[in-house]
């Protein structure tokens, strides 16, 4: 059975994003470990925390809790992040989970040129996400997904479901939203 990794990085309680991803979820079909990342305690960036990471990693010692999000990552086959578009780009804490993912010799390693190579199994990466006008830039927010998670964690794969103008005045909200569910339908037929 697939091991699924959901990861929610949606803030409000009716979201639309995760009403699209959690469509998508039900349609994989395999076993889900569920993150909800406004309801983990994920550490914020600093001087001790970078250090700490270097010095793990160089040791190889990921034996500590803060790696789990990593370890979590690397060994999903796929993995779902639902993420709203705010201000041309994604919440904060995605942001900080990223940081907590992107562990060299965890998820990711450099070559003898330089290069990194990722350590991630997963087949295929699904980004889900909505916004209230039109999905502009999106290379600062599904693009940048890609770049990290393809680029440099290994997974295989990358396909973004957007759905967008839901806030605009007169648009058909329902018809948007299930347009996003029939394009999650026929992406996956298993």
């Amino acid at each position: 059975m697939k091991n699924i990794l959901f990861v929610d990085a949606t803030i409000s309680p009716d979201s639309r994003t995760r009403e699209i991803a959690v469509h998508l979820v039900r349609k994989l079909n395999g076993n889900v470990q569920k993150l909800k990342l406004i309801e983990e305690d994920i550490p914020k960036s600093c001087f001790e925390l970078i250090d700490f990471r270097t010095k793990a990693s160089g040791q190889g010692d990921f034996s500590s809790s803060y790696f789990k999000y990593g370890k979590q990552f690397r060994d999903a086959d796929y993995i779902v992040i639902a993420a709203p578009y705010y201000d041309l780009s994604f919440p904060a804490v995605l942001k900080s989970y990223f940081e907590a993912i992107t562990i060299n010799n965890l998820t990711f390693r450099y070559t003898e040129e330089g290069y990194p190579e990722g350590l991630c199994k997963g087949k295929k990466i699904y980004y889900v996400t909505t916004s209230g006008g039109p999905y502009l830039n999106p290379e600062f927010s599904s693009g940048y997904v890609k770049a990290l998670t393809c680029g440099m964690l290994g997974v295989k794969e990358f396909k973004c479901f957007a759905a967008e103008n839901l806030d605009i005045i007169g648009a058909d909200v329902d018809k948007i939203i299930n347009d996003a569910k029939e394009a999650v339908n026929r992406e996956i037929k298993y």
